[in-house]
């Protein structure tokens, strides 16, 4: 491995959870998905009370996920003033029925937006509207609802959102668009447990782009799970580039990653009791 790469990648501190840090990109890494769950939430209540001693209302934009559960679990048992908070989220199948379960707005209604008394929930799905009037629509609720903070994970293929390697721009003059979904992206919905089979998974989706996103103050990214090893190491190893859109990341003033032990499989790094 790289020397330079090493250099950056040495643990800060020694604990149940260590610290990592590339670039400009924290990395936490848990001894299990709960304890992720639970570091991230304690921290995200930290960010989210400190923005609101500064500004009357807050934005945050959700990913819809399993990576999100344990944290989601957590994040909504917080004593928060949520009546401050405006929810958005990042990204949604296009073709699926209102009530399909696989929707990552019914998702994130199941797991966080009907348990707590956000300001506003602001959907991308909306019934009847073709997928140009949602993004038109979304996009003006993102310029009225600037991201203050970000919770998301990271695809198998590296993706952010649903900006999959042959879509994602990191120029991307678009603030939310129509994309195809590429096979690996559509075999982890199949992985996750959301569909039986590839055949199933919708070909196109919506998404927030990756500029919009980078724009947040703050980006929280859980990423648990032996499938993500893979990606988390192409993310903290590999070049900033669309290969793997989440790289981009490392260029982040406030973003931090929140592994695993499966998750953080693939990484190297030091500490004072071995090499």
């Amino acid at each position: 491995m790289d020397n330079n790469i090493r250099a950056t990648m040495e643990i800060i501190e020694t604990t149940e959870i260590k610290e990592l840090k590339k670039d400009n990109l924290r990395i936490r890494i848990c001894d299990s998905r709960c304890t992720l769950g639970m570091d991230a939430a304690q921290t995200a209540t930290q960010v989210i009370n400190q923005l609101l001693t500064q500004k009357k209302e807050i934005n945050i934009l959700f990913a819809a996920a399993p990576s999100q559960n344990e944290f989601l679990a957590v994040l909504q048992k917080q004593d928060l003033p949520w009546q401050r908070i405006h929810a958005l989220h990042m990204d949604e199948y296009v073709g699926l029925k209102s009530d399909a379960p696989q929707r990552f707005g019914n998702f994130l209604k199941e797991h966080i937006f009907d348990s707590v008394p956000f300001k506003s929930v602001n959907y991308l799905f909306r019934e009847k509207a073709t997928p140009e009037e949602i993004c038109n629509a979304y996009e003006r609720i993102l310029q009225e609802h600037p991201l203050d903070i970000i919770f998301m994970g990271i695809g198998e293929n590296g993706h952010i959102a649903f900006n999959d390697p042959h879509v994602a721009r990191f120029d991307d003059p678009q603030w939310v668009k129509i994309v195809s979904l590429d096979e690996v992206c559509r075999m982890q919905q199949v992985h996750d447990g959301c569909f039986s089979h590839i055949d199933e998974v919708p070909q196109q989706a919506i998404t927030v782009t990756i500029p919009v996103m980078l724009k947040a103050t703050y980006i929280f990214c859980m990423v648990p799970g032996k499938p993500k090893a893979k990606a988390v190491k192409n993310t903290l190893y590999g070049p900033v580039s669309t290969d793997c859109p989440a790289s981009i990341l490392r260029t982040h003033p406030h973003a931090t990653l929140y592994c695993d032990l499966d998750s953080a499989s693939l990484l190297s790094f030091k500490n004072s009791s071995h090499e």
